[in-house]
């Protein structure tokens, strides 16, 4: 158990580790690594060295990361997990071509990303972008707001475009659907039907087609070889006038320059970006001067309450069912990279 992040809030807490050992089946033992690990995105590229001895004898590992020197050293192990959703940096050719299952952590995090992501619409609809500057003048205006050029709006008269219709698209397709927004989802598999929250759902080959419907586009799919660049700026010129653009995914997934002048020459009506192809975001990017854009550091899961009483409950069934030879839940398809 490789999880003593730097970070507080995703460090594993006391009661975490009395649930663990609760949760072990009989004739197992638990070694939990106290030396901390970096929980960024899919995890530390490094690992401790403690965490390198500790592996040597495992069979199953619990962490936010995989490397291949971990891998290396543990020629017994014949399970990952995750406590992350992202898994791209798990995916090196040793692991992918090893028997090793992999299963990672998604839909643990669906709720407060969901929530983020409507708070951050929210924000945008009702002008607070606006608010908030006139406030630091100490100026009272309303002219933003009821004049000719407000771009007020109410969530029901937005239509949604949800790229990506997993464990967090549908959390959030079923929140703005509360607030009388329909949503049409993104995935792979059409054919399975809608989750919860969508009206319909299409493939990825629809994707142009639906774009000039969308007011708010929320990207929620998993980093792969075929969503990098997935919103280039001849698809942000498709959105109608006044969209706003979420990505909780991961940011390969958008082109964030392009996406920065369609904000800055009114062509959207502003972002909502909680990820990026460089973190921390360089202070020289054009993201942080447009007020329209709303950024936050890569937090729209930070749940530290809740997250870890689903990320142990998931993990304790996924024991269960390996020491009790079922198929585990969440289980990655290393080929599809999620």
């Amino acid at each position: 158990m490789d999880l003593a992040a730097t970070s507080r809030n995703w460090a594993l807490p006391e009661w975490g580790e009395r649930a663990i050992r609760d949760a072990a089946p009989p004739g197992w033992d638990v070694a939990l690594v106290r030396s901390p690990t970096v929980s960024d995105g899919d995890g530390g590229k490094a690992a401790s060295g403690e965490a390198t001895a500790l592996v040597s004898d495992a069979e199953a590992y619990f962490g936010f990361g995989f490397n291949r020197g971990l891998l290396a050293a543990a020629p017994r192990l014949r399970w990952v997990h995750s406590a992350a959703a992202g898994v791209g940096s798990l995916l090196f050719p040793e692991l992918v071509a090893s028997d090793v299952v992999l299963t990672n952590s998604a839909g643990v995090m669906a709720v407060p990303i969901a929530e983020h992501v409507v708070g951050g619409i929210i924000h945008l609809l009702r002008s607070f972008d606006i608010a908030v500057e006139l406030q630091r003048r100490a100026t009272w205006d309303k002219a933003p707001f009821v004049g000719a050029g407000s771009r007020m709006r109410e969530l029901g008269d937005c239509r949604a475009l949800v790229v990506g219709a997993g464990g967090i698209g549908s959390a959030v397709a079923t929140r703005l659907a509360a607030f009388g927004v329909v949503c049409t989802g993104i995935r792979r598999r059409p054919e399975l039907g809608a989750p919860p929250g969508f009206a319909r759902v299409v493939g990825p080959d629809a994707l142009d087609e639906e774009l000039p419907a969308a007011d708010l586009l929320i990207l929620a799919a998993p980093s792969t070889p075929t969503t990098e660049r997935l919103l280039t700026a001849e698809r942000l010129s498709r959105l109608p006038q006044d969209a706003i653009v979420v990505n909780v995914a991961r940011g390969a997934l958008l082109d964030a320059g392009a996406l920065a002048v369609a904000v800055e020459r009114g062509k959207l009506r502003g972002a909502v970006l909680d990820v990026f192809d460089h973190e921390p975001l360089p202070a020289e990017s054009p993201l942080w001067a447009l007020p329209q854009i709303l950024l936050t550091p890569h937090v729209s899961a930070v749940s530290p309450r809740r997250f870890w009483e689903r990320a142990l409950a998931l993990f304790a069934e996924n024991w269960r069912r390996y020491d009790a030879g079922e198929r585990l839940r969440n289980v990655v398809d290393k080929q599809a990279g999620y």
